[in-house]
């Protein structure tokens, strides 16, 4: 019998010949507040790890931007849990996130043509591992590809309705954990409705 452990997901692949069984390990307080600080965890993230300076800014800039709150209160539900307002980020583990929307090295953090944050600091003149320069590069995306769901997240109505849209469109990720996301945008619209 092998066993092999997925640490950042809590899965347990225990192999024998053939069948393959995968179990749930509880991760511990700490394990999952570390994973938070290493960036893209899967695992329940602590409001008490999300920078609200950053969290502040970011609001000011999408409601700056024309955002409703509602709206600007989904994004931001997702960025927290993706990176926890760190702009400085790298996903846990070694993985190829990057940044606030954890964008991925070898994809939207430096690789596609014209799209993506590398490309975008450089036609700024600013850091990459800058807050205003990934929240300038997230409006870009949303207003320049239709994919990435403006669409959806503009018709939202509700703060749950804007953290699915943006999950979906824009974040594309794989173990969402929806109901955290919701979390953290119903707690930052509280703040700063």
């Amino acid at each position: 019998m092998k066993k092999l452990k997925f640490g950042m997901t809590g899965l347990v692949a225990v192999v024998t010949g053939a069948a393959v069984a995968l179990t749930v390990a509880a991760t511990p307080a700490s394990a999952a507040a570390q994973m938070n600080k290493a960036g893209m965890s899967p695992a329940a993230v602590s409001p008490a790890s999300v920078d609200l300076s950053n969290e502040r800014a970011a609001w000011n800039y999408l409601t700056g931007h024309g955002m409703t709150d509602i709206r600007a209160a989904g994004v931001i539900g997702n960025l927290d849990q993706e990176s926890g307002m760190d702009p400085t980020i790298a996903q846990y583990g070694g993985g190829p996130g990057r940044g606030i929307a954890q964008w991925s090295v070898g994809g939207r953090w430096d690789t596609y043509s014209q799209d993506n944050v590398v490309w975008k600091a450089n036609q700024e003149g600013k850091s990459r591992w800058n807050l205003t320069l990934q929240l300038d590069f997230i409006w870009y995306e949303l207003h320049n590809f239709s994919y990435y769901g403006f669409s959806q997240l503009h018709n939202a109505n509700t703060i749950d309705d804007a953290v699915i849209a943006f999950q979906n469109g824009y974040e594309g990720c794989g173990t969402c954990n929806t109901a955290a996301r919701e979390s953290f945008a119903h707690a930052a619209y509280n703040r700063y409705h």
